[in-house]
């Protein structure tokens, strides 16, 4: 059972508790002897820590990924928590309790479903509206939908961020197509909707949040497209072209090659759900990393993958 959680360590704290071993980097000081980097997380974050001792033989016992029991202590490096890590051995995960190590959104889960179900049932055209309740109709997939994460670590990493990702871009996709006169409104809805679904089997999401190995290999997208496939044969006069048109989102709503569609938008709908998915992805994503940093601060760390600092105001006594 997990007694001591990241986001209640403090510099000169003794730990002897179990994470998740997120990160695993084996490095060589100047002298030649490696050392181990390591990322450890829980339910409340993350926490680096370092090993120094016995490192060959720790290293090869424990995997990313593996549930690890660790005795060290916590010191200040750089301005952030680390951990000096004594001993670390991998640990079953026989007694542990899957809530101890996954976050999960603040919101509703069943709360969240029910909206989506209202704005499905507002979509007019027939074979969109019949093939979204293909999949609400399977318990099998709503039961994975409701629970995974939209991402890794990027942006609604924890569990029932997928479900909270998908509404917040239909809400705005449902605005968007009132502002702008020409847009197919259902069409969009629907690409809104079902852009993610691949996620479902991408993602693995019991204990810990990684990548399966059909997510490796295929990606989202392209499990998606074969989800869509399998409601679309029960559906009768489904047009062709509307189909291609709705796969089109799929396969274009990350933007270009470079950020894995392999196809750029090449319509309006196509064009707004890429960036209402880029919007709604990055402000969760800095937000979250805004709600990590020192509460004290004006400024955050330098965010890595965004290339800057992020701005919090400032903080008035």
């Amino acid at each position: 059972m997990k007694r001591r959680f990241i986001n209640e360590c403090n510099p000169g704290d003794t730990i002897d508790d179990v994470f998740v071993l997120s990160e695993k980097t084996l490095s060589q000081k100047k002298d030649g002897n490696n050392f181990l980097n390591v990322v450890l997380s829980d339910k409340t974050g993350t926490i680096k820590g370092v090993i120094w001792d016995n490192v060959d033989q720790i290293a090869a016992r424990v995997n990313a990924g593996d549930f690890v029991s660790i005795k060290g202590n916590v010191n200040e490096y750089r301005g952030a928590l680390q951990l000096v890590i004594k001993k670390m051995e991998a640990c079953p995960n026989d007694f542990l309790d899957a809530a101890d190590f996954l976050p999960k959104t603040p919101r509703d889960i069943e709360s969240m479903f029910n909206r989506l179900l209202k704005i499905t049932a507002t979509i007019d055209t027939d074979h969109f509206r019949e093939l979204i309740e293909a999949f609400w109709n399977d318990e099998d997939f709503v039961r994975s939908f409701k629970m995974a994460p939209a991402a890794k670590k990027m942006h609604h990493a924890y569990i029932g961020g997928l479900l909270e990702h998908v509404l917040s871009m239909v809400s705005l996709a449902d605005k968007v197509a009132g502002h702008y006169s020409g847009i197919d409104r259902d069409l969009l809805i629907a690409g809104a909707i079902l852009h993610d679904i691949g996620k479902t089997k991408e993602l693995e999401y019991e204990f810990k949040i990684d990548y399966t190995d059909q997510g490796r290999l295929l990606s989202h997208i392209v499990i998606g497209l074969k989800m869509i496939d399998e409601k679309f044969e029960n559906i009768n006069n489904f047009p062709e072209d509307q189909l291609f048109l709705l796969k089109h989102l799929i396969v274009s709503h990350h933007g270009s090659q470079e950020f894995g569609s392999p196809e750029p938008p090449k319509t309006i709908e196509a064009v707004v759900l890429h960036y209402i998915d880029e919007i709604d992805s990055k402000v969760n994503g800095i937000r979250n990393f805004m709600a990590t940093e020192d509460p004290n601060e004006n400024w955050t760390s330098y965010h890595r993958m965004l290339g800057r600092q992020f701005y919090k105001g400032k903080n008035i006594p």
